[in-house]
């Protein structure tokens, strides 16, 4: 598969593709000839003498120092260099190779002054299976991803360290061998190379496209596990009803209900509970399509987030035509990661309620009460405990969610002797939604494993999708027939979710 930068239509199933085996990145020639074009006016600059912010000053703080000529390679790699200095663990090789393919496409986009040939060298590395190692902590999420990226910068400057995927195992490697294999010598830096490649939210991108990719599974598995709750229960299939949702303009709400319904065509034990005196289920049934629709909402609306910033130019100044076959450079701050942390802050609370209605849901389905079947759904009841602590893990899951919930972007520490006065914390924001779907998933297991413990009691047929996703569980999930221990099953159920989706 190639996929083609050109800085405007890269989209999240591309992203995330990306690091895969005979996946081949390459520029347009239409981004070739706009990054040329910004290229000349840096080197016109140069030539005139005139002083411009990030082509020839200092930054941030020292943006009033001028630097000479002479000494210009030198200032961007001691731009990288010192800008270097992450910490924490370092990002997945996957991760950090969409953020340079992400970074990749921002340059393409032929606003930044950077020479092709650097880019290529990015891409080149992506091909070859090579991700310089980046520490995960440094971000502020303005003046974009400057720590990360400059992990990134230095490594094409062949002063990092990578990780190589070599027969499908990522191995250390170190630079000598890595240019030796892409055919290329390190990069040296050319007056607002360095910033450019720094300066930008690509670190934010790549987490936050993964988590809207892993997100979409998880609302597709909560409708399913939903359906699959409802016949646990013998419950009313009235609440998926299509006529209530079209008199509520919400969009979302619609869609949830819809596919909540298609999996419960042709349900027996419908049938069978035609008389029952039971009006009405609990609200984490009676209103699952209000709760996932409002969650579906929130994550249309971050998709569109970060798609638009994947496909922007973030970094600064940025060098645009002056619509007179000419060139301005402007100062502003394109590299501002709020748009990307208000929405992984939304996020994070939107998953949050998705797993707290599917834990009420997998309380109710344990409980006679609502299910009519043995406690804890113990063959044994006393001598066996059941299912009774996938609830308890489930709640301990969603404790932690809720930690890492807290809104990132309510965190402002201004820096740079104050010049750089509000940040927006996207980084943060948007790297714990990772862990956020891991755990969303185990509470979605849970649930889609309870249901189907509860569905091996019922003489009737379940609707049609819900035997399908019942068979699904079980590929992963033996029934349940005496105590055992169930660790394993939702982790690989709650794994199967997120790289294959229901």
């Amino acid at each position: 598969m190639d996929i083609t930068l050109n800085g405007n239509k890269l989209t999240i199933e591309e992203i995330m593709k990306i690091g895969s085996d005979g996946v081949n990145i390459k520029l347009s020639n239409d981004s070739i000839d706009r990054m040329r074009g910004s290229r000349d006016h840096v080197a016109r600059i140069l030539d005139s003498g005139t002083t411009v912010y990030g082509i020839n000053t200092g930054f941030g703080s020292l943006s009033n120092v001028s630097i000479e000529p002479p000494e210009l390679k030198q200032l961007q790699r001691n731009l990288v260099l010192s800008h270097a200095c992450g910490i924490g663990a370092p990002m997945s090789p996957e991760s950090v190779m969409r953020m340079m393919a992400i970074r990749a496409n921002s340059l393409a986009k032929g606003a930044s002054g950077i020479r092709v040939e650097v880019v290529q060298t990015l891409l080149d590395l992506i091909n070859h299976g090579h991700a310089p190692v980046v520490p995960s902590i440094g971000s502020l999420g303005a003046s974009g991803d400057l720590a990360p990226l400059a992990h990134m910068a230095m490594s094409l400057i062949g002063e990092g360290r990578f990780q190589s995927k070599i027969g499908g195992q990522w191995v250390d490697s170190d630079s000598q061998a890595v240019f030796s294999d892409i055919g290329r010598e390190p990069v040296v830096l050319e007056a607002k190379e360095g910033l450019s490649l720094i300066n930008g939210t690509s670190q934010m991108c790549s987490y936050l496209a993964e988590a809207s990719s892993l997100a979409s599974k998880l609302c597709d598995a909560a409708d399913a596990a939903c359906a699959m709750s409802v016949e646990a229960i013998a419950g009313s299939h009235t609440p998926f009803d299509p006529r209530i949702h079209e008199i509520r303009h919400q969009a979302g709400q619609g869609k949830s209900a819809y596919r909540i319904m298609e999996h419960l065509k042709e349900s027996e034990i419908k049938e069978s509970h035609a008389d029952c005196d039971r009006v009405q289920d609990a609200y984490s049934f009676r209103c699952a399509p209000q709760v996932h629709g409002a969650v579906f909402d929130v994550l249309d609306h971050v998709t569109k987030v970060v798609v638009s910033d994947v496909n922007s130019a973030t970094d600064n100044p940025l060098i645009v035509t002056d619509g007179k076959g000419g060139y301005d450079v402007l100062s502003g701050g394109n590299f501002h990661g709020e748009p990307l942390a208000l929405s992984a802050d939304s996020l994070a609370s939107a998953l949050h309620e998705l797993c707290s209605i599917s834990e009420r849901r997998s309380n109710q389905v344990l409980t006679p009460h609502w299910s009519g079947l043995p406690p804890f759904l113990a063959r044994n009841g006393g001598l066996e405990s059941g299912l009774m602590i996938l609830q308890y893990v489930s709640a301990s899951a969603i404790a932690r969610i809720r930690l890492l919930a807290s809104p990132a972007a309510l965190t402002n520490i201004p820096v740079s002797a104050e010049k750089e006065d509000h940040v927006s914390m996207g980084s943060t924001a948007s790297e714990r939604l990772i862990e956020i779907c891991d755990l969303a998933a185990c509470v979605l297991a849970n649930e889609m494993i309870i249901a189907s413990a509860a569905l091996d009691f019922r003489e009737e047929k379940p609707g049609v999708g819900v035997v399908r996703l019942h068979e699904w569980v079980r590929t992963v999930s033996a029934p349940i027939v005496r105590d055992r221990s169930l660790s394993d099953d939702t982790m690989a159920l709650a794994k199967r979710i997120l790289k294959e989706g229901v």
